[in-house]
């Protein structure tokens, strides 16, 4: 079973290749879409959101009563749909990477707080779990509006759009709960569950330590572009001369100009065509 949940993780943080942010697709198919494509697109969205799931994976890891994973749940259900609301209704946006390395942290806390990091090395109680999961839960919605106001959304039906889009993102969450329930329900059951529950929070907390990283780089670039000025297209062209100067055809002494050839045989054409005819039996005349 442990297996599993090491897949479920690293399925997660393959998520890490592709941004999780609003493409050009998501823009053009959005430019007429319904209610129902802004649902689609919120579900699709937390279900592809590696941050947001490890974060959750983090908070029902130790959970086992239902009571106790609602009143989480719930917490960072309304900490998440006031922000991303209420900041997409007034525009407030900020830089989205700033915004994704501060939820990566969020999920290094919550492994850190899972391995009992507070009493091992602060000799404190952790932090109000419920209202820290509603904070955190401040932090995911506001990354969940940022990405949102990527769209055109435009101004008509704006709230039941936005609305749609949090109903899409509760969805998504549901059904990514469900799984992750199911797979820690058979896990506490191993023996292994014991032997390596600590290591998959190590884990937890080593992706979102990699994530802060992605998500700083990611801001460098879009803040001090001269740092990084190598666009594509140099790139490309640089390659090409590197390939250029290595190539073995490059200072090959025998090169053949066609174009040459091609004046040097007009050229005896021409003179042929100059030369007399004449003939040696004063009959047949003819040309050399």
């Amino acid at each position: 079973m442990h297996r599993i949940v090491i897949a479920f993780l690293l399925s997660s943080l393959s998520g890490l290749a592709f941004a999780h942010g609003m493409s050009a697709e998501d823009q053009a198919r959005i430019l007429n879409a319904g209610l129902l494509e802004y649902m689609q697109l919120g579900a699709t969205h937390m279900l592809s959101g590696y941050d947001h799931l490890l974060f959750l994976f983090g908070v029902v890891f130790f959970l086992t009563r239902f009571k106790d994973i609602l009143k989480f749940i719930t917490a960072f259900t309304v900490g998440h749909s006031i922000t991303l609301i209420v900041a997409t209704l007034l525009e407030i946006s900020a830089n989205y990477y700033l915004i994704d390395a501060v939820i990566a942290l969020t999920v290094c806390y919550k492994a850190f707080d899972n391995l009992d990091g507070f009493k091992r090395y602060f000799q404190m109680s952790s932090p109000n779990l419920t209202w820290m999961v509603f904070a955190f839960g401040l932090i995911h919605g506001f990354g969940l509006s940022t990405r949102l106001q990527q769209l055109p959304l435009g101004t008509d039906g704006l709230v039941l759009k936005i609305l749609s889009f949090n109903v899409g993102v509760e969805l998504g969450q549901i059904v990514a709960l469900s799984i992750m329930l199911v797979i820690l329900a058979g896990w506490r059951k191993t023996a292994s569950f014991e032997r390596f529950s600590k290591a998959s929070n190590i884990g937890l907390m080593l992706f979102g330590g990699l994530l802060l990283l992605m998500q700083l780089h990611g801001y460098q670039h879009t803040q001090f572009p001269d740092e990084f000025p190598l666009n594509t297209d140099d790139h490309f062209h640089i390659h090409e001369d590197m390939e250029a100067e290595t190539s073995p055809l490059t200072n090959y002494p025998n090169k053949l100009n066609f174009d040459d050839i091609y004046s040097q045989d007009e050229v005896l054409h021409d003179d042929n065509s100059y030369q007399d005819e004449h003939s040696h039996d004063g009959e047949d005349f003819h040309s050399h």
